[in-house]
């Protein structure tokens, strides 16, 4: 019953982990690769805006955003288009790479080598559920409402995000559409909609005609348009098929694995105790029934023996009385009686010997316990234990049941492990709470990754999270004050561990993105593939 309770209550804790379904995290982290696209007039040395949309980064230098943004720089060379990042104080001019009118899309090349974004990762289709989407983009009514001038539409500012649902596919004014109910307004046209882990479904283009009032129902440019628009074009966008699952649903099914794994721990250790209290009291009985057998025929010889000891002894008495009565008796009479004699010691001291050295009670435990030994060394787990210490090279797959994933590479890793945590011969892993992990704070994405790796399941995993401008530039202030000890030097996982919670202090309490993978020998792993 205890049993039957946890599984339940593991249920209960994954279904109520999917209702929160996805991380308002993930669509922050992707407006960050958002942009607005102005159209500007240049009058003498000042710049002046016309018009804008918005777009988002497909590499870190090109834009998609809609072809009726930039209509009017294509028609008249006097206007420029600049881009203006979400983050920064950089601006940028762009000029256009592509123009498909017909599918309302259009992509842009930053022409500053010193700007670059985040990409945004495009989804693998538009989910059966019509969940929950989010648009991200620049109205102009929110500019109003602010009381932006149209000249502060140069400066840096984060995106509008605004919620909703989809409603289906459809094809509209020649290509295929979104319909979806997350509101946007003129400005938001080329923005991105983004699923529940700011994944791109689709480009926002326009709203639904409803006799002048605010319409209820969007239209964003689908994926079966954007994809072939961007591959016509020699980009392979990252793209990401795997479920969106939030990292609250991931931790729910990781305890339940856990508690599942107990259990059966658990029933495997009680099952185990039950076999060996059988095996012990076999063992007892069998010992018993040896012993007694082997008693009984130790004194069942020791008292034929003792017979045997008797009747020389009595023949050689009788022989020695006549020898003396007869002195002149023969030899072959004096030999008889040394015979009889001779036979009676022989059989007296083997009656003492069997009686001495017969088992006693006390060897029915020894017995016990060299069985119940013999049965332990028998009877444990097959295949080869797993390693404690230095397991050499290890291929790792990632298990997709156990990760949550928007944008990362998904490929095997491969690498060599030594029981001091170093790993490769040459990166030091630190030790914090029993834990192997090691952080990484690149300079040439927004990302701090945490690595651990757990010698005695062979799980490596990894935490990515995904960081604003100055978080990023924090972290990096912060790593750039240690230098990590090198392998091999003493005490080097608890120095590294000191060092490394600086930067973990700064991080969200939760990651965008886990990847989890299992490792195996890479000989084992070969061995594998080619069967």
């Amino acid at each position: 019953m205890k049993k039957l309770i946890q599984v339940f209550a593991a249920l209960f804790a994954l279904l109520v982990a999917s209702a929160a379904y996805a991380d308002a995290g993930d669509v922050e982290a992707a407006a960050r690769g958002v942009v607005r696209v102005v159209i500007i007039s240049q009058n003498g040395e000042e710049l002046v805006p016309v018009t804008h949309g918005s777009g988002f980064a497909v590499t870190p230098t090109k834009i998609v955003t809609n072809a009726h943004v930039i209509r009017e720089a294509l028609q008249d060379d006097t206007l420029r288009i600049g881009i203006v990042p979400s983050e920064g104080d950089d601006g940028a001019f762009g000029r256009p790479l592509a123009v498909s009118p017909r599918n309302d899309l259009a992509l842009i090349e930053i022409t500053d080598d010193a700007i670059r974004l985040p990409p945004l990762t495009i989804a693998g289709g538009v989910g059966a559920n019509l969940g929950e989407v989010s648009a991200v983009g620049y109205p102009m009514n929110v500019d109003l409402a602010q009381g932006l001038e149209i000249s502060d539409i140069f400066n840096a500012q984060p995106p509008v995000k605004s919620r909703g649902f989809l409603s289906g596919e459809r094809p509209s004014r020649q290509f295929d559409t979104i319909l979806h109910t997350a509101p946007i307004a003129r400005g938001n046209s080329g923005g991105p909609l983004l699923d529940g882990c700011g994944r791109v479904l689709g480009v926002n283009s326009f709203g639904a005609d409803s006799n002048g009032s605010d319409a209820e129902f969007y239209f964003a440019v689908s994926l079966r348009e954007l994809l072939p628009f961007l591959r016509a074009n020699d980009i392979e966008p990252q793209t990401n098929a795997l479920p969106c699952r939030s990292i609250d649903e991931l931790n729910a099914a990781e305890r339940a694995r856990f508690e599942a794994e107990r259990a059966d721990a658990r029933a495997l250790l009680e099952a185990r105790e039950d076999e060996m209290r059988e095996a012990r009291a076999d063992a007892r009985l069998s010992a018993q029934m040896a012993v007694m057998e082997e008693r009984d025929n130790a004194m069942a010889i020791a008292l034929i023996l003792l017979l045997i000891g008797i009747g020389a002894g009595y023949a050689a008495i009788q022989l020695r009385q006549q020898s003396r009565l007869n002195p002149e008796g023969d030899a072959t009479a004096q030999m008889r009686t040394m015979v009889a004699a001779g036979i009676a010691g022989a059989a007296i001291i083997g009656t003492v010997l069997i009686w001495i050295t017969r088992p006693g009670y006390s060897e029915i435990e020894d017995r016990v316990a060299a069985a119940l030994e013999e049965l332990e060394l028998n009877g444990g787990e097959s295949g080869p234990p797993v390693s404690l210490a230095g397991d050499g090279t290890l291929i790792c797959t990632l298990v997709p049941e156990r990760s949550r994933i928007t944008g990362a590479r998904t490929d095997d890793v491969e690498f060599s492990w030594a029981a001091d945590g170093c790993l490769n011969g040459r990166t030091q892993y630190g030790m914090t709470n029993g834990e192997w992990s090691r952080v990484l704070v690149p300079n040439d994405e927004a990302a701090v990754s945490v690595n651990t790796y757990d010698p005695q399941t062979r799980t490596f995993r990894t935490d990515r999270y995904l960081l604003s401008r100055s978080q990023m530039q924090a972290a990096r202030e912060i790593r750039s004050a240690y230098t990590p000890p090198a392998c091999g030097v003493l005490d080097a996982p608890r120095i590294l561990g000191e060092q490394q919670s600086g930067v973990l202090a700064q991080l969200p309490s939760r990651p965008n993105e886990r990847l989890v993978y299992t490792c195996e020998a890479a000989a084992t792993a070969g061995a594998a593939d080619e069967q």
